[in-house]
């Protein structure tokens, strides 16, 4: 019976040049890792996905996060290498791990060079632009820990009320990462003990420079966290109040509804406000993505 391949990403991404040495099997030239011996695989215990399920659980009934992308790999690398259990890479991007894959080797951890067929097995996708990294999962803070932090450092969140789709909320990622806010609560994610694989890649490692919670029941979580002193601002395309012109205080967290039905009603009364982005009225709305990034613009200038 044959394998059945990963299934293919249906969404844009960036597809991994294949070398000459990777299509034919052979081993890539001594002195791309020196330090680094190439393997016929990873541990059994690390299976491939279909893509869709965020996680696999180690021998040991630890559950394992794979993580892969180039600029994902790196940053998992640079803030996470105690986590990490096991490492590969392609030839084609050898020497841009070269350092840390050496570091990891030197503290026993294995790193293989595998050809972009076995990291496309191993990391469900396609898009694994030449990284695939194993590592034990990330921190997830409370909503009280949440609440704590923001007032501690009069600081920003950003919450996602039902945001399932991956590239969507690796975007919002992205941008959160990108203008400096402290963290991210998520609620309504699909079942698993940790953010979807490719969310980790669209996110380009933004999600390792922040802090990360969630929630079951999003509107009593923030009713909490508006008590304890954080504003709670909710983003609607039909609110009257336009976000370009709102102050935003501090601490707060912005409130980020679902891609079709956006703020659910339970959210929205948690909210101290609710602000839209205006437009020139052609068409509705702007994607949930690309809006996350307007308003934490507005809200940072603010």
């Amino acid at each position: 019976m044959k394998r059945k391949p990963p299934e293919r990403e249906r969404r844009g991404g960036h597809h991994t040049h294949r070398g000459p040495s990777e299509r034919t099997g052979t081993k890539p030239s001594d002195g791309v890792r020196p330090a680094v011996k190439p393997s016929d695989g990873v541990r059994p215990a690390v299976k491939p996905s279909d893509g869709v399920r965020p996680a696999v659980k180690a021998s040991d009934g630890e559950y394992i996060e794979i993580v892969y992308g180039l600029r994902a790999g790196l940053a998992t690398l640079a803030r996470r290498p105690a986590a990490i259990v096991r490492a590969a890479c392609s030839v084609d991007v050898a020497n841009q791990v070269h350092a840390e894959f050496t570091a990891l080797a030197g503290r026993g951890i294995p790193c293989d060079v595998l050809a972009d067929e076995e990291l496309e097995r191993i990391s469900g996708s396609n898009h694994h632009e030449g990284v695939v990294i194993a590592a034990r999962p990330r921190t997830w803070l409370t909503p009280k820990e949440l609440s704590a932090l923001l007032l501690a450092n009069n600081g920003v969140a950003v919450a996602l009320d039902r945001v399932r789709n991956a590239y969507n909320v690796g975007a919002i990622l992205r941008s959160a990462a990108f203008f400096g806010v402290d963290a991210v609560l998520l609620a309504g994610m699909a079942t698993g003990p940790d953010l979807a694989r490719n969310a980790v890649r669209v996110a380009e490692g933004g999600v390792e420079h922040l802090a990360l919670s969630r929630s079951s029941d999003l509107g009593e979580t923030l009713a909490r966290m508006r008590a304890s002193g954080v504003h709670v601002v909710g983003a609607d395309s039909v609110a009257p109040t336009s976000a370009l012109d709102f102050h935003f205080q501090r601490p707060t967290i912005l409130v980020l509804g679902h891609e079709r039905e956006g703020l659910s009603d339970r959210v929205r009364a948690s909210c101290d406000a609710v602000v839209s982005i205006p437009g020139a009225g052609r068409v509705d709305s702007l994607n949930v993505g690309v809006a996350a990034g307007v308003l934490l613009a507005a809200l940072v200038r603010s």
